[in-house]
């Protein structure tokens, strides 16, 4: 059943990956489908059935998953196990939530294994170095963030003080909002400035928001380039089901059980 389930190396386990692909590519078009009010109006009732019968066929895979690993438990709490529970839980909760099941595209996410499916190595090999990347620098950018809102909060608040309630800035969150808008270059321009004051405030946030766009991509950026770029295999760990191993691992770098 692991052989099947997880890996894609014999005709069983391929024929398993390729179903399950179309299943997840057609489950995901009947949502969209479903929010169209003509289409709904005249096949409402089939593609409810379509989307209890995926959200059934998943189900049971996704039990299948936890039944053929040593450690359910970590298959649960990983991406995929994450990926594979959020894929059938919306149409439970429509039960409870009319319009819940509109959240069934997170299905798309499942086709990520593709890359495992079709053995396509090196796109593993690059998805782990932005991730490595993005993992790097995260506290960088985490307090680049931090200095981003203290900053957004003393321009709402003097904008605030500026140009009053009458210019359209009722309240601090308000100006705060809108200075979040115009930091990052979005400009909806629902709420702008009116007084000569208020306008030159405005343009240094303006100036300031091209300058702030460009760190995260640059920190970004330099970690992606000291990123290892070591090949990595489609194989699954028989204990959590993880895979993106490296080509010459012996043992699981998640839970350490033997390859």
């Amino acid at each position: 059943m692991h052989e099947i389930i997880f890996e894609a190396d014999t005709p069983a386990g391929r024929a398993f990956d390729v179903a399950l692909i179309w299943s997840v590519i057609l489950s995901v078009t009947t949502v969209p489908l479903e929010s169209v009010s003509s289409i709904r109006g005249s096949y409402g009732n089939v593609l409810h059935i379509l989307e209890w019968f995926f959200t059934i066929l998943f189900t049971l895979e996704y039990v299948l998953r936890l039944l053929c690993v040593q450690r359910p438990t970590a298959y649960a709490t990983s991406f995929f196990g994450l990926v594979d529970l959020l894929a059938i839980l919306p149409t439970y909760f429509s039960l409870l939530l009319p319009g819940g099941q509109y959240l069934l595209n997170i299905r798309i996410l499942r086709l990520l294994r593709i890359f495992r499916i079709f053995k396509l190595t090196e796109y593993l090999s690059e998805a782990r170095v932005i991730r490595s990347a993005l993992l790097a620098s995260r506290r960088k950018i985490s307090v680049f963030l931090f200095a981003v809102m203290t900053v957004v909060v003393i321009i709402g608040s003097a904008m605030y003080v500026v140009e009053g309630e009458e210019h359209g800035f009722s309240d601090i969150p308000t100006s705060i909002y809108w200075a979040i808008v115009t930091m990052t270059t979005v400009g909806y321009g629902d709420i702008s400035p009116q007084t000569p004051l208020g306008k030159a405030l405005a343009s240094l946030v303006m100036i300031m928001g091209y300058g702030l766009l460009a760190v995260p991509t640059g920190i970004v950026s330099v970690e992606i380039s000291q990123a290892s770029r070591r090949g990595v295999t489609t194989r699954a760990c028989m204990e959590c089901g993880e895979d993106g191993h490296d080509l010459d691992a012996v043992h699981c770098k998640y839970c350490g059980a033997r390859l």
